[in-house]
């Protein structure tokens, strides 16, 4: 299965947002690809960052942007990932919608909240699990890379893919902090012997990795930091080497 992931410079214009989106998603299905991510609030920007809290968005615009996403994945026949802000009665919430060909739409909630994440919203509570043909697919979005607890949630569910979408990035240059990221992201394939596909904004500096990792943390595929770019990878759901069997192995023994 083709899957892509669109790395780019996340704005507080909605429209201008949507448009970069579906632009990519016309590029992608010219790929074949099967599955395509947007990073976390793709659709609205990220508070403070690109807007100045969620109060800022114009839900009109962003219903319509999620319309549109649900459509184009009826018709494309692509399963559709992407980051955006909810409200929630007098709340906000920050979101995946996993917009399916049936025109289905699943949504997660963010539930690692901090700092301007606890500003703004309520954490969620789904699990953050869907489907893709036979696989199974968990969902995660940027701190919650930080706490190996909501993937152990995914190993228990035996998903065959995990998805992280960022927003994590920084006023300046910060090699450290991009490594520091990406090695979580590799332990957290490793110790569930699950590859992960994680997906970035690429403005101003970008201190996540928007890469796919196996099961043992290798890296297949990784986009260049800092550059708007669709990253097209194969997935082949494999079955486990030794040593990732041998970590499944000692892992049902403790959970």
């Amino acid at each position: 299965m083709k899957i892509g992931a669109y790395q780019f410079p996340v704005t507080g214009n909605i429209t201008e947002n949507t448009s970069r989106i579906l632009a990519a998603v016309d590029q992608a299905v010219r790929e074949g690809v099967e599955l395509l991510v947007f990073p976390e609030c793709a659709v609205t920007g990220y508070p403070p960052l690109e807007i100045p809290s969620p109060d800022a968005v114009d839900e009109a615009l962003s219903e319509e942007a999620h319309r549109q996403l649900r459509d184009a994945a009826v018709r494309h026949h692509i399963f559709l990932l992407a980051g955006t802000i909810l409200s929630r009665n007098a709340s906000f919430v920050n979101a995946a919608l996993f917009f399916a060909p049936d025109g289905s739409v699943t949504e997660y909630d963010k539930r690692a909240l901090w700092g301007w994440d606890r500003d703004h919203f309520d954490p969620g509570s789904r699990d953050g699990i869907v489907r893709i043909g036979s696989l199974k697919v968990g969902i995660r979005i940027c701190f919650e890379v930080r706490f190996p607890e909501y993937f152990r949630e995914l190993y228990r569910a035996k998903t065959d893919l995990n998805i992280i979408l960022f927003h994590d990035v920084s006023d300046h240059a910060d090699p450290d902090r991009y490594a520091l990221i990406r090695g979580h992201v590799q332990t957290r394939a490793v110790e569930n012997a699950c590859p992960v596909f994680t997906v970035n904004t690429s403005s101003p500096h970008q201190t996540a990795p928007t890469a796919l990792f196996d099961a043992s943390g290798r890296v297949l595929s990784e986009a260049e930091p800092g550059r708007e770019n669709l990253m097209i990878c194969d997935f082949i759901k494999k079955e486990p080497d030794f040593g990732e069997l041998g970590r499944r192995t000692i892992s049902d023994s403790l959970i």
